[in-house]
């Protein structure tokens, strides 16, 4: 799974991206505080934030709609959700900070180094396996078998969780709403390693209304498609194989242009 694990901390591939690269821009700048001018030092947090709040920004803005439902979504940015161009306009911005062209000459050095190891280490660790289907058998809270063979034909979402993991909770409601939007798509919720009553009482309790809940006792699925962590949200095409593995809390907007994807590959 695109993930990269330090210790007992997992990161998805993407954000470690992001954040290898901001601490490449940091380093880098702070270097040059050291060495050229000590103003080095303030630009490079100011270019940092306006960069990361530019790009929050875009991001909200080509989606506003989703984000006016939701307004406090708009500052949760742990669940993704950047508009990188805007990102990258905003720290070019922050140059006029910087007087003379001296000084704007050396601040392109830590943003052309970041930009790349950003770039660099989302292609090394953001690939997907294409991982076909098991050949298993699980259990449905109604305590019927299902083996996830049985609903090839149609993309699929299968998201792994557990009611003990607080960003499963925090985007079921979103992913609940989002799977009874879109029925050309199948969604399938499997729990790991809880029992009937737990995952049964978790969702009466939270009025959450879901199609397809597996019970995975012995995290098979988990250990099937290599997924480190939990929440992960598996996007699985019309034949089965999986295109796209997304460990972590997932936005709306993540999981729609996803599944735009897994649809988009189908016709």
């Amino acid at each position: 799974m695109n993930a990269v694990s330090l210790g007992p901390l997992v990161l998805a591939a993407d954000r470690f991206a992001v954040i290898l690269g901001m601490f490449i821009f940091l380093v880098v700048t702070g270097g040059l505080a050291r060495k050229i001018d000590p103003r080095f030092n303030s630009w490079s947090w100011i270019a940092l934030v306006a960069g990361i709040g530019a790009a929050r920004a875009g991001h909200v803005l080509q989606h506003l709609d989703n984000f006016l439902a939701e307004p406090l979504r708009i500052i949760a940015i742990w669940d993704g959700g950047f508009y990188a161009p805007a990102g990258i306009l905003a720290v070019m911005l922050s140059f006029l900070m910087l007087k003379g062209a001296r000084l704007r000459g050396w601040a392109l050095l830590p943003v052309v180094l970041g930009l790349v190891v950003w770039n660099m280490t989302a292609q090394l660790t953001g690939g997907t396996r294409s991982v076909p289907l098991p050949q298993l058998a699980f259990e449905t809270l109604a305590g019927e078998p299902l083996a996830l063979e049985e609903v090839r034909g149609k993309p699929m979402v299968v998201n792994l969780w557990a009611t003990w993991c607080p960003p499963c909770r925090r985007e079921m409601p979103m992913m609940a709403d989002v799977a009874r939007s879109t029925p050309g798509t199948v969604f399938i919720f499997a729990n790991q390693g809880e029992g009937r009553g737990a995952v049964g009482d978790y969702l009466e309790r939270n009025g959450i209304m879901l199609d397809h809940v597996l019970l995975d006792s012995f995290g098979q699925l988990r250990q099937h498609y290599g997924a480190p962590g939990l929440p992960a949200t598996l996007f699985i095409d019309a034949g089965g194989v999986l295109r796209h593995a997304h460990l972590g809390e997932i936005s709306r907007e993540t999981l729609q242009a996803r599944i735009e994807a897994l649809t988009s590959d189908t016709d």
